[in-house]
């Protein structure tokens, strides 16, 4: 078999479906689901992304490649999905953007479906808007634990903090050095009242994690604490099938 470096467009092996998400107050979000071809997925992301009313969506660059690479590189599946008013090339989610208030029931449809597919131990990622909504919205039995990327921490508050902190489940918080809203000194500070987290500065990335080594990163923390005796760093390689996304 031919070996392929693994670019910023590559697309690994997976199964890819379109699915939509139901919520309590009647409307339904367009996503995907991802999930590695020979076998059942050891564990599953439940994305949550940036603020829509600045770009934000289910393709944001890293979600994208964490379903185009994970569930082959990792077995994990992935979840990607429009929350309430947000469009992206598979669709537009019914209703409006509410700021993270009504995004609650959003939360609770993404962690429905998955407990209805019996897809296996579910973990939150959540990247600055969709962290906040993380900690906010987020303590549910069902999963877990949950990864942050650059939480701005404008919407949840010290109270949303304090809740976690009952709640108890692992909170891994990935914070850029140049990070435009919150950077590691202080997200240590204001973490520091939930015990279980782990704040990991992260050298020389930015709030969006521009750039493959900036998302290699993220990927390679995401896989190590979702599933610990993985082999890290992912390769850079891929010995099979690939094929090239459009950008």
């Amino acid at each position: 078999m031919s070996t392929h470096p693994i670019r910023s467009l590559t697309v690994l092996p997976a199964h890819r479906e379109d699915v939509q998400l139901h919520t309590a107050d009647g409307l339904t979000l367009v996503g995907e689901l991802a999930v590695p071809t020979h076998t059942p997925p050891a564990a599953t992301l439940v994305t949550l992304h940036p603020l829509p009313t600045h770009g934000g969506y289910m393709d944001s660059h890293v979600y994208r490649k964490a379903a185009w690479r994970l569930p082959a590189m990792a077995d994990l599946a992935v979840l990607r999905f429009n929350t309430r008013g947000t469009t992206s090339p598979r669709g537009t989610s019914d209703g409006a953007f509410d700021g993270g208030r009504a995004e609650q029931f959003d939360v609770a449809a993404a962690i429905e479906f998955v407990e209805f597919h019996d897809l296996p131990r579910p973990w939150l990622v959540g990247w600055s808007f969709g962290s906040e909504l993380v900690l906010m919205h987020g303590r549910d039995p069902a999963i877990e634990g949950a990864i942050l990327l650059s939480p701005p921490l404008h919407r949840a508050t010290d109270d949303d903090l304090d809740a976690w902190a009952a709640f108890g489940k692992p909170l891994v918080v990935l914070v850029p050095e140049l990070d435009d809203y919150l950077r590691p000194d202080e997200a240590r500070a204001r973490f520091a009242r939930v015990p279980q987290a782990e704040v990991i500065g992260v050298d020389g990335a930015k709030h969006l994690w521009v750039g493959e080594s900036a998302v290699r990163r993220v990927l390679d923390e995401i896989v190590g604490h979702v599933l610990p005796d993985h082999p890290l760093p992912l390769p850079t390689e891929w010995v099979g099938a690939t094929v090239e996304a459009t950008a």
